[in-house]
């Protein structure tokens, strides 16, 4: 690619290096870097079937970072202007994200067109993204320079390039900026956002405290390595597996997204491939994937090895044991330690990470009462003689980073005893600064140093046991019930799976709430219709207790946040405006 330097070497960078570690105890992110450089380790792009395309160390990220922010600001950006890219796993968006930081810029990752229903879709949502943040310039990948000039063009002030152009430029000698531990780093648009996107502003100093905190809960080590699948556009790829790394001076491995969705084992020969001990992050669902791929005619023992997966991480979303169980089942002949689990608990709100189990703990659950899950009640345990007839396995998310502060509070404010539900306020290093350029929504979740995080949850000996979402709760006759619920049930059934379901309230003409769900359905036989809708109300009614308004719509309908997971509160507005069609049903 025009402007680009590639390493010809065959080999990633390495894994040990003489450079003493450092954990993220520097004033920006961009004094991070420059202490990375004086190393030898790195960033390594892998293809889709785990070989190497690029190796790219720290020092020449540096290099051509500090040439790129002579070339931003040579087109005439001042720091404090955004600068906004198409988020690609490569090294040309590592290298002008931080170009960015070096210009005293705000790099805002903008996600890829992979989670969206189409042209007009992806098109419609980089324009909303760009509007919330203002850029003077947008940058991305040649094959997608078309589709983000077009959602640029309304933009006043907002230039959209090819950065494969860009980078061509020639890069004229530049005075930098010296940046202040309380400037705004970069704003992250948090993985909810659509409609109405809120671009999370985190400074330096929040940033370097999470990362710091991070290193210390997961006990970074000389001989830890980094592989990531995750999106670069999502807090926990931004954050977790290409700032912390680079902030913490280890190497690390990338598969792009895209590919880990069309082979996802190949995440997992990466790991096995490696030097040393291996940190590597995925929500349930990449567990998921991974283990339904795998056949009887696949002996995972000859093909994988997983012995040195030190941290698995777990986040992003709810966290099924079952799932993970079935991880365990299917890899323990590769090496895989239950015990490698690493649940934690965060929000782009909070730069990343707000707890994190300690290493070594594995997944530890609750077993808690649906019906105390309906409000705010006593989360007390009940163990295997004495199970409730119903119940959830509520997972325990760890312990507070150091320097956070988590307090669960009532719908008045007042803070709760342990074990008792509300919801889930944190404060100290690491929180944002705010919503960009909106104020509103700030002040409605941030008080007096407090984030409102909108999660439900509990504590239990300092310990943090994540509920739910309260903005995704169903209230029907003035009763909690969480769409999780409705969804699992439903993915009990044959044929169904994580993803297929959505569940949320609608208004009936009465005027009454009702629990509402689309069920993504594969036959377009209209009596075999007729029979799963029937079949999913009545499995739903025996979970929960309630009756469904039950809708079939097509395959690959239900929306995505930009993070790739499902997107409960834009399936009800797509389902109320009609945009969302339900199949026919055999009367």
């Amino acid at each position: 690619m025009a402007g680009a330097t590639f390493q010809t070497d065959s080999a990633p960078t390495p894994t040990l290096d003489p450079l003493p570690r450092r954990l993220a105890d520097f004033a920006t992110i961009g004094e991070a870097l420059d202490y990375a450089a004086r190393g030898c380790r790195g960033l390594n792009f892998f293809d889709a079937r785990a070989s190497l395309v690029r190796a790219y160390p720290y020092a020449d990220l540096r290099r051509d970072a500090r040439d790129d922010a002579a070339r931003l600001i040579a087109a005439g950006v001042a720091p404090g202007e955004r600068v906004a890219l198409i988020a690609e796993t490569s090294a040309d968006f590592a290298r002008l994200f931080f170009g960015a930081i070096y210009a005293g810029a705000l790099p805002t990752p903008l996600p890829l067109p992979t989670s969206f229903g189409g042209r007009e879709a992806y098109v419609e949502q980089i324009r909303t993204q760009l509007g919330s943040g203002a850029p003077m310039v947008v940058l991305s990948p040649p094959g997608l320079a078309a589709l983000v000039a077009e959602a640029a063009a309304p933009i006043a002030g907002c230039t959209a390039h090819d950065w494969s152009i860009f980078l061509a430029q020639p890069a004229l000698p530049a005075t930098l900026p010296v940046a202040d531990p309380d400037d705004i780093a970069y704003l992250q648009y948090s993985s909810g956002s659509t409609r109405f996107p809120h671009g999370v502003a985190v400074t330096h100093r929040a940033l370097l405290a999470n990362l710091g905190g991070h290193a210390v809960a997961t006990e970074v080590k000389d001989t830890d390595r980094v592989v990531s699948w995750l999106p670069f556009y999502h807090d926990m790829g931004l954050v977790g597996c290409l700032l912390s790394p680079l902030a913490n001076q280890m190497s690390a491995d990338y598969l792009a997204t895209d590919d880990f969705a069309r082979r996802p084992l190949s995440w997992l020969t990466l790991i096995g491939r490696n030097e040393g001990t291996t940190l590597s992050y995925s929500p349930t669902f990449g567990y998921d994937i991974c283990a339904r791929r795998i056949s009887s005619s696949i002996d995972v023992r000859e093909r994988f090895d997983l012995s040195r997966w030190r941290v698995a991480g777990n986040g992003a979303d709810m966290i099924r044991p079952e799932v993970m169980q079935h991880f365990v089942d299917t890899f323990d002949a590769a090496g895989f330690r239950a015990s490698a689990f690493l649940p934690s608990y965060g929000l782009a709100e909070a730069t990343l990470a707000v707890s994190i189990m300690p290493v070594g703990e594995g997944i530890v659950t609750d077993l808690v009462d649906e019906r105390v899950l309906s409000g705010e009640g006593y989360a007390g345990v009940s163990d295997a003689t004495d199970r409730p007839t119903r119940y959830r396995a509520i997972v325990n998310c760890g312990k507070a980073l150091p320097g956070l502060t988590i307090q669960i509070r009532d719908e008045s404010g007042a803070v709760l005893a342990d074990r008792h539900i509300g919801r889930l306020f944190v404060s100290g290093l690491g929180i944002m600064a705010g919503y960009f350029r909106d104020p509103e929504a700030t002040a409605a979740c941030l008080a007096d140093g407090w984030l409102d995080t909108g999660d439900m949850a509990y504590l239990a000996d300092g310990y943090a046991y994540i509920v739910g979402r309260a903005k995704d709760m169903i209230i029907i006759n003035g009763k909690n019930h969480w769409p999780q619920d409705i969804e699992w049930a439903i993915e009990q059934l044959p044929g169904f799976k994580a993803g297929d379901i959505a569940a949320f309230s609608i208004t009936t003409p009465g005027g009454e709430e009702a629990p509402a769900v689309l069920v993504q359905c594969r036959t377009s036989d209209l009596a075999e219709r007729a029979r799963l809708r029937e079949a999913i109300r009545t499995k739903v009614r025996a979970i929960t207790g309630m009756t469904c308004v039950v809708e079939l719509v097509p395959p690959r309908t239900l929306p995505r946040t930009s993070s790739g997971k499902l997107s409960r509160s834009k399936a009800r507005s797509q389902y109320l405006s009609g945009e969302i069609q339900p199949f026919e049903i055999a009367a």
